[in-house]
């Protein structure tokens, strides 16, 4: 089915990204899975070439484009190369971090912070995720105490991304022990601030290249200027952004899930087996009849949720139901392809085998697919368990 989602614009900036992608990560992208990191330098030079920040007005040197198509162009042409750990580190930092920064931050802290997240220069992250603590954010034990003009932090997280490279990272603690979720704050930890120390890199099966980490914040001392927002509104704040995060994952898991059916195209055309392509049986053809048809169902629904985050109508339920759809069928669809590939599928040698491991986590991260259905059922029934 022909999109009708892009338009010219959006097309000559692909090209852009293309020429970046070719020059910039694809070279380097088994070294970096091989070191279990991602350069430095591919941030800079995304900067350099418009492709991050996005979002960031141009006052502060970013591109000053709000329409989320052009973020959904990048994610494509990463997508493309099977790029998922530089993917996923440019959207926690355009999709997740960014808007925090622009709904949230004052004159000054955009000021001091903007310009390096547009260029590069800045990494962010955002800390929510505690051992004890994972989609049930009233579980978070980091506390941040009011001391004059600081507030004192104390506590642990884990599995956040970009945890290592981060210079700036959105803290979520709790600042009223006895306020349940209305005590809840957002403070930024700067790379350098005492008593924030970083931990280990967490050793995953798939997405190896993207830094996911334990952070520890012991005393540390964050200016009261660094409070995000108002005091006492993470929850708020953190349930405003979560559409536009679970969209930016949906769009993670169908752009691969169709780069992998095309590899399986591909390989079954020219994979001979009883004298035949693979691609004339009819069992092989009912497998990719099926995935290229749900693909194209999702996609339409996808693209729809695009339209209406740019509208500012995307809702939660909605972006619910795009998570959950997209990071389904993406297990669906490498699952499939891989088993076309036969033993080759299981083979490291072949991408589809890195894509298989990759997106084993997207039904996880961002919210399970369990408290997806948990959002979309008790909005259907209006009913909770």
């Amino acid at each position: 089915m022909r999109r009708k989602l892009y338009e010219r614009d959006h097309e000559d900036f692909r090209a852009t990204v293309r020429e970046y992608v070719e020059r910039e990560v694809l070279p380097h992208r088994e070294r970096w899975d091989a070191d279990r990191m991602v350069e430095g330098s591919a941030w800079l030079t995304a900067g350099r070439q418009g492709i991050l920040g996005l979002a960031v007005p141009e006052e502060y040197g970013g591109g000053g484009v709000a329409d989320v198509r052009y973020r959904s162009v990048v994610i494509e042409e990463l997508a493309r190369v099977g790029a998922a750990s530089v993917n996923l580190g440019f959207g926690l930092q355009d999709d997740i971090f960014l808007p925090y920064l622009l709904s949230l931050a004052t004159l000054e802290q955009k000021a001091r912070w903007l310009p390096g997240v547009a260029s590069g220069e800045l990494i962010g992250a955002i800390a929510m995720t505690e051992p004890g603590a994972g989609s049930d954010l009233q579980g978070i034990r980091t506390t941040a105490v009011r001391d004059g003009q600081e507030w004192i932090l104390n506590g642990t997280k884990t599995f956040i991304t970009n945890g290592i490279a981060a210079d700036l990272v959105i803290v979520v603690a709790r600042t009223d022990p006895s306020a349940s979720s209305h005590g809840l704050s957002l403070l930024m930890v700067e790379r350098g601030m005492s008593g924030f120390e970083r931990g280990r890199k967490l050793d995953k099966i798939g997405l190896v290249a993207q830094d996911t980490a334990e952070l520890a914040f012991e005393d540390v001392r964050v200016p009261a200027g660094n409070l995000l927002g108002e005091e006492g509104g993470g929850f708020a704040h953190l349930m405003a952004n979560l559409p536009g995060e679970r969209l930016s994952i949906a769009l993670q898991a169908l752009y691969p899930a169709r780069v992998v059916l095309d590899w399986t195209l591909e390989y079954t055309k020219e994979r001979l087996a009883f004298g035949k392509p693979l691609a004339a049986f009819q069992n092989t053809q009912f497998r990719l009849a099926d995935m290229t048809t749900e693909l194209d169902v999702v996609q339409a629904y996808v693209d729809n949720c695009l339209r209406d985050l740019n509208a500012g109508e995307l809702t939660a339920v909605d972006a619910a139901k795009a998570k959950l759809a997209s990071t389904e069928l993406q297990q669906r669809v490498v699952d499939r392809c891989l088993q076309l590939f036969g033993g080759y599928g299981y083979m490291s040698e072949y991408p589809v085998s890195r894509a298989f491991l990759d997106a084993r986590v997207q039904t996880i991260y961002g919210g399970t697919s369990e408290i997806m259905r948990t959002i979309i059922g008790r909005d259907l029934t209006g009913m909770r368990s």
